[in-house]
């Protein structure tokens, strides 16, 4: 079975691209997803950081504040740091299992988006790594549409993960997410048949 890593900035598309492959029948397992979990209320990560941070970054409910907690790290590198040291290995853990489930159910290929794939230094998991890609002055616009964010906040956040040359770097494959949704699908496609193809002629 083929593990590929999908990735790419903020705003570039993933979740599309993402949808395209399940929607062909190839599991999707999501990074984001799994941060989620890791941090339910009463969990060893939750817990962790309310260790650290203090219960100010909970909802009423005890959920983790994600708003609260993001203004937290981005004004201070060392609780990024920390925050980042915390929850990666439980990510990391969290996603083996689920790695190791679907490849006994006799998969082909499964796709495992990771945003910060390069940032967390991943690479070497994957035997394909596919990016979805589109210029810096795309995600921009798009942040600023989406999010509703400022200029500054939208470079800010950019500037925070790995450069579009960094990502280009390691990838095996690239989307470009520049056009229309059909041009993306087509594109999603083509390597879903290279992906099969490759398994087949791996066994």
């Amino acid at each position: 079975m083929l593990l590929v890593g999908l990735t790419g900035g903020i705003a570039s598309g993933k979740t599309l691209v993402a949808d395209c492959f399940t929607r062909l029948g190839v599991p999707v397992i999501d990074a984001d997803a799994l941060a989620r979990e890791v941090v339910k209320p009463g969990s060893e990560g939750l817990n962790a950081l309310v260790g650290h941070f203090s219960t100010s970054i909970l909802t009423p409910d005890g959920e983790l504040d994600r708003t609260a907690l993001r203004h937290i790290v981005f004004a201070n590198p060392s609780d990024r740091k920390f925050l980042d040291a915390t929850l990666h290995p439980l990510i990391h853990q969290l996603s083996d299992a689920r790695i190791a489930d679907l490849q006994s159910e006799g998969h082909t290929y499964i796709i495992y988006a990771v945003p910060l794939l390069v940032e967390t230094g991943q690479q070497a998991r994957f035997d394909r790594i596919v990016l979805v890609d589109v210029p810096v002055s795309v995600q921009l616009n798009r942040l600023l549409q989406r999010d509703g964010s400022s200029a500054d906040e939208a470079t800010a956040i950019l500037a925070s993960q790995a450069s579009r040359e960094e990502r280009l770097a390691i990838a095996d494959d690239v989307i470009d997410n520049t056009g229309t949704v059909e041009e993306t699908q087509a594109q999603v496609i083509q390597l879903h048949e290279r992906y099969r193809a490759m398994e087949t002629g791996r066994t």
